[in-house]
């Protein structure tokens, strides 16, 4: 009997994936253990492997086509098989078809007073939903220009997500008539990226397609009132920050007529600008708002808007997405989450004598973060309060020790864990935290090694940070902030004497990690960092 082969959930965090490239064709016999075929979730490419035999009967999901987990991925059974009622059941399921006709039938409608007709071979593309976080996308690099004709399978842009930066290849053939979204500008998810067709088409029809499909998805945005015109100007707009000097200026047309966007006319009325001085950077020299939202005030600008002494300036940097994603995680957490904060200080004389001897064998090096780490693994393996998860219904409290160590990275950072972090050797942990270290730098870490983890470690000592506050990497209970080691008088045995000391703050969860059994993992930490000898036993 056929076997229906479902998209998999290939991390804990997918949602959906994309099918780079099959292996398999139909027609062909399929064994257990065969790759089928390469599948990109939001943060890698995979093989997946069939675990039936058979033969090929069908493919859900092309090449370049994305599909939510569980989706139909493929068929698999006997040579010429009856499938039909398992792939209209997979139809009927999703309600798809339906929906996609009504969306080309709405778009081809026309008003009454309207008599542009969009041709039937426009293909709209929208902004991809590339990961299960991915709210939005940055256009890092268009490979195609306006005019230039696309292939199925051409890769059309580069789209930053929150997590990676990601080729998106076209799933039509066409000339590439608009681009939607310019290098470096963002976009939500669903909104109008491209469009394709083999018709040529004026501004219009492409203002009317915009249009139709801002209309027929009119529930996804936030601000419904938000007008027309507004949308087709965010759309086209074109080029970056501009300069006004006598040069740029340009005059009135002949009609007396200035052609701007609605939004950029209300942004120069409360700028006091005059629109007659501004030249416009929009098609047939209409002005846009980024015409008059990125004025360079430090130019030669007319006296009506000059200031009267010095110069005000700024830059204003996007926001990438893995930086919209930390602070969306960030937000959620220290907002849903009743934050406490423990803070302590340790001898650290004993750890640097140890980590001084430990580093004196050949070809063996570790650092005092090593050390932490694997005290903090041991100390949880005596308090599995902390090393746990507030559930609305329960508390997960976790056997395994994974201890997620945060690495910071040109666009924020990211928090790649050490499984079974209590079984390794000091030198094992500072040999895999380096190797994380320089991957994550180049984007390389694997999808497995960035989930989950029961615990977080930060540590800023190396730039001097005495003693800081983390925000709780969620589902954890807890994560600890390391500070500096510093030296200092203290009193040992009744004598001022100078000591090296490090204060280290414990951030909890208070729905899943009380006071008191955060001071008890406190104390169990402090006994194996002022007396690592222990650990080693």
């Amino acid at each position: 009997m056929a076997e229906i082969i479902n998209m998999p959930r290939l991390s804990d965090t997918m949602e959906e994936g994309t099918v780079t490239k099959w292996f398999k064709k139909i027609g062909d016999l399929v064994k257990e253990g065969d790759i089928l075929a390469e599948i990109e979730t939001d943060k890698a490419t995979m093989e997946f492997e069939s675990f039936q035999e058979g033969e090929l009967l069908h493919i859900g999901i092309s090449e370049g086509n994305s599909a939510p987990v569980d989706s139909l991925l493929a068929i698999i059974g006997k040579k010429g098989e009856d499938i039909s009622t398992m792939i209209n059941q997979d139809i009927n399921k999703k309600g798809e078809q339906n929906e996609i006709d009504l969306n080309k039938e709405n778009i081809k409608k026309s008003d009454n007073n309207d008599q542009i007709v969009i041709p039937d071979d426009i293909e709209i593309i929208k902004m991809p939903r590339l990961s299960d976080t991915m709210e939005e996308g940055t256009v890092a690099k268009w490979n195609i220009k306006v005019g230039d004709k696309v292939q199925e399978g051409d890769i059309l842009a580069d789209i930053e997500t929150d997590k990676a930066t990601m080729e998106f290849e076209s799933f039509n053939s066409g000339i590439l008539l608009h681009v939607g979204v310019n290098e470096g500008e963002s976009a939500k998810v669903d909104d109008v990226l491209a469009i394709i067709g083999n018709s040529k088409i004026d501004q219009k029809v492409i203002d009317k397609i915009i249009a139709s499909s801002i209309k027929s998805d009119e529930k996804t945005f936030d601000n419904k009132e938000q007008s027309k015109s507004e949308l087709i100007s965010k759309d086209i707009e074109e080029e970056p920050k501009i300069d006004i000097s006598k040069e740029n200026k340009i005059e009135k047309p002949e009609n007396g007529r200035i052609l701007v966007s609605p939004l950029a006319k209300k942004i120069a009325s409360e700028k006091g600008i005059k629109l007659s001085q501004i030249k416009g950077t929009g098609d047939g020299g209409r002005i846009i708002k980024r015409d008059v939202s990125q004025i360079d005030f430090s130019q030669n600008v007319p006296l009506e808007i000059a200031l009267p002494k010095g110069v005000e300036k700024y830059s204003e940097i996007p926001n990438s997405s893995m930086r919209k994603a930390i602070a969306k995680r960030l937000s959620l957490s220290k907002y849903t989450a009743p934050h406490y904060y423990l803070s302590v200080e340790f001898d650290m004389d004993n750890a640097i004598a140890f980590r001084n001897q430990f580093n004196s064998l050949p070809d063996t090096k570790i650092s005092f973060n090593d050390i932490i780490l694997k005290a903090s693994a041991l100390a949880l393996k005596k308090h599995p309060k902390v090393n746990s998860q507030w559930k609305d219904e329960s508390i997960l409290q976790f056997n395994h020790i994974h201890l997620g160590v945060a690495v910071a990275v040109e666009d924020g950072l990211v928090v790649p864990v050490l499984k079974f972090a209590d079984e390794m050797d000091v030198r094992q942990i500072g040999t895999v935290v380096k190797d994380f270290s320089a991957r994550a730098k180049e984007k390389k870490l694997k999808p497995m090694e960035l989930e989950g983890s029961t615990f977080t470690v930060s540590n800023l000592g190396m730039f001097d940070i005495i003693e800081f506050t983390s925000i709780i990497n969620q589902p954890n209970s807890a994560i600890l902030s390391i500070g500096a080691i510093i030296s200092k008088p203290v009193v040992k045995n009744g004598q001022v004497v100078v000591g090296n000391v490090m204060k280290l703050t414990l951030a909890c969860d208070h729905r899943s990690v009380d006071g008191v059994t955060g001071s008890l993992f406190l104390q169990t930490l402090r006994n194996y960092i002022e007396n690592p000898i222990t650990m080693l036993v």
